[in-house]
């Protein structure tokens, strides 16, 4: 077995300082940030909240297909700052989209949602067929 020695001091390649998120002075970062998502089950519903603060409740689609909830949005601004005989223009663009498989015991017909504080509440109530009877007492014949 031949034992190789590395050279262990870091020289960063040039795709790496150009794939730098800071490169030319202001580019954000490439990714697209996903919101987080809890969810949480009842006795009689399911509950999904999204945090996406700083949007307003139109910014968002909701729909139901073939029992996939998708939930998505997107953003498009331009900016333009004019200072003597400079220009800078900014494009700014976001975008996301979460989807989620429903159980049967979702009533799909009965969901509803709402935005506030920054997060987008959506009730998803389970079927009249799903929900626990109540313990009864059978009696012998």
């Amino acid at each position: 077995m031949n034992l190789i020695k590395r050279n262990t001091v870091p020289f960063p390649s040039i795709i790496d300082e150009l794939l730098k998120p800071d490169w030319l002075g202001g580019m954000q970062n490439f990714n697209a940030n996903v919101p987080a998502v809890n969810i949480k089950e009842t006795d009689t519903s399911f509950a999904i909240e999204l945090a996406a603060p700083g949007k307003n409740k139109e910014d968002f689609n909701i729909e139901i297909d073939h029992n996939v909830l998708t939930i998505s949005s997107e953003n498009k601004s331009e900016k333009e700052e004019t200072e003597g005989k400079y220009t800078r223009r900014e494009f700014s663009y976001s975008s996301f989209r979460r989807a989620f498989t429903l159980p049967d015991t979702v009533n799909t017909e009965n969901i509803n949602a709402n935005y506030e504080n920054g997060v987008l509440h959506i009730a998803l109530p389970k079927r009249e067929e799903a929900l626990p009877k109540p313990k009864r007492l059978i009696e012998i014949g």
